[in-house]
């Protein structure tokens, strides 16, 4: 018996329909849910490394191209239920020994800093006020020094774009908190491991301020991707700054009270 032309008419644009419902859905997305899906999927591709601990060394010019070099220690505590901990010390050179950042980086409250100066005994809170400012004389501000989660901005992706010849997702992003020293950041994301390349960092004004780049990635564990060079260039200043990351370790064993306030002065 043939089938009537009408009934694989409707057959066909049943089967249409599970693929349009199936792949439709991105398709009907918004920009900016397209950039939140991106940025999530981003952090989830994180989750789960427990502890880190690294050396890295900050080399400092100014716009002639004169360069100074610190020695520091970063320790880092995942926090899936609401932000990471983060410890910086410096250990070189002299003049900036045993000075430590403590960074409480929160979902959806703001962020707790701490900055210890040795050379007062002094532990100096850092306000949401200040926290723009210059990290230690460098090119990356306190701000920068907190841990990005997802809940810190609203997104947007732009669009599809090839950055060092890689394909990416060009995903602006804007800071919830109105003290943020940033009106946006437009952010390269590769496709491929979801991985920083480029931020581009725009002022109050919305003139472009920074531009940060991260290369030499390397994989840790089968899944976690860290970059062993950063570059922060400040197109205003002419100013930049170089990190150079060596020595990953993960799942250390790190506790909260490693992180407490208490432990900013047995930094050293």
């Amino acid at each position: 018996m043939k089938t009537k032309p009408c009934f694989r008419m409707r057959s066909v644009l049943f089967c249409l329909g599970i693929a349009l419902a199936l792949t439709g859905g991105l398709w009907a997305q918004s920009p900016e849910e397209k950039g939140l899906e991106v940025a999530k999927e981003a952090a989830r591709r994180d989750d789960g490394f427990g502890d880190s601990t690294s050396t890295l060394e900050m080399i400092l010019r100014n716009k002639k191209g004169q360069e100074s070099k610190r020695q520091l220690r970063i320790k880092t505590l995942e926090d899936r239920s609401d932000g990471n901990k983060t410890m910086v010390v410096f250990d070189e050179p002299k003049d900036v020994q045993g000075t430590a950042l403590l960074t409480w980086s929160h979902q959806k409250q703001d962020d707790e800093q701490w900055l210890y100066l040795p050379a007062i005994k002094r532990v100096k809170r850092i306000s949401g006020s200040t926290k723009s400012g210059p990290f230690m004389g460098s090119e990356f501000s306190y701000e920068d020094m907190s841990s990005q989660q997802v809940e810190k901005f609203t997104y947007k992706l732009l669009d599809d774009a090839e950055y060092e010849g890689m394909n990416c997702f060009v995903l602006e992003r804007y800071p919830v908190d109105k003290t943020s020293g940033y009106s946006k950041q437009v952010a390269w994301l590769d496709k491929a491991e979801y991985r920083i390349q480029k931020v581009d960092y725009f002022d109050r004004k919305d003139g472009l301020l920074k531009t940060l780049t991260a290369k030499d990635y390397k994989q840790h564990l089968d899944k976690f991707w860290r970059p062993a060079v950063m570059e922060m260039v400040n197109h205003q200043s002419g100013k930049s700054t170089t990190l150079l990351w060596k020595e990953y370790e993960f799942k250390t064993g790190l506790t909260g009270r490693d992180f407490d306030k208490n432990s900013l002065k047995r930094a050293r």
